[in-house]
């Protein structure tokens, strides 16, 4: 695998997924809801289709959120395959508070090896492949650059970033949460850490910020014992994991596994290793 060309073209994807997804956010966008409630928008599709046309040039198979999903008796066969999600987080951008973010993940066999998480509202973009490292680049950074993306050489992105993990000083233990999915259980294991540190403190964000929030040292950990699907953590884990950090399949207390045949995760806990 060209781990950097295809992190670049990856890159590139999520930045132009972003300018669709801005395109509808200040618009008076009309709101659909899938079977099981969750919102759809056009942002979704737009975004979702821009990825799809970006990626294409590797004729890698693609699971996206809001593609058509193969049946798992083809699906198993792709050893290598993109996981999308173009809009992470829609209930946050419905609320039009800026806590949501486009997923991309390269996995191969069932482990993701890539990862590229931009936010398109504060322009910070995470980034990751395996022999290559983790890194963030700051939307204060980065912002003026997103008119030429496609122009922009991946050594000029490398020179722009920060790898990670970046050093945070920290008094406290701090724990990182879903702003719209925080369930009891949650709250209960967050009650056992207190008992392993002298102060814990919670902060709560949407989309899969939150990983990204480990992987850079903001937070030690993000337990979410609660929904969610392939899309929503294969870009996180493969930044996580170059990050000196992990996500932990809580049941099979093994890294979480992807391309399965129920696209549903179980619980799980994504750490730092340093903490």
């Amino acid at each position: 695998m060209d781990y950097k060309k295809l992190l670049h073209q990856a890159i590139i994807a999520s930045v132009e997924a972003g300018k669709e997804i801005l395109s509808i956010y200040q618009t008076p966008f009309q709101v659909q809801y899938k079977d099981d409630r969750s919102p759809l928008t056009l942002a979704d599709k737009k975004a979702s289709d821009k990825i799809i046309e970006e990626l294409q040039e590797f004729h890698i198979h693609i699971l996206s959120e809001e593609g058509n999903h193969e049946i798992y008796e083809k699906r198993k066969h792709w050893k290598t395959l993109w996981i999308v999600d173009p809009l992470d987080g829609t209930k946050e951008f419905v609320k039009r508070n800026g806590e949501f973010t486009v997923n991309i993940a390269l996995v191969e066999d069932g482990l993701p090896t890539l990862g590229v998480i931009y936010a398109p509202v504060s322009m910070d973009i995470y980034f990751a492949a395996n022999g290559i490292g983790s890194f963030k680049i700051d939307g204060k950074m980065f912002s003026s650059h997103l008119g030429a993306i496609k122009e922009l050489t991946l050594d000029r992105l490398f020179n722009l970033a920060q790898k990670l993990p970046i050093a945070v000083k920290k008094d406290s233990y701090i724990v990182v949460a879903s702003r719209s999915h925080m369930s009891s259980e949650t709250y209960a294991y967050i009650e056992t850490l207190k008992s392993k540190h002298a102060k814990v403190d919670i902060v709560t964000t949407g989309s899969s910020i939150k990983m990204c929030w480990v992987a850079e040292g903001v937070a030690h950990e993000y337990p979410r014992f609660g929904p969610t699907m392939e899309w929503d953590t294969a870009a996180g884990q493969a930044i996580l994991q170059q990050a000196n950090a992990i996500l932990i399949d809580f049941d099979t207390k093994e890294p979480m596994k992807y391309n399965r045949e129920n696209l549903s995760n179980n619980w799980f806990i994504a750490k730092r290793l340093d903490s």
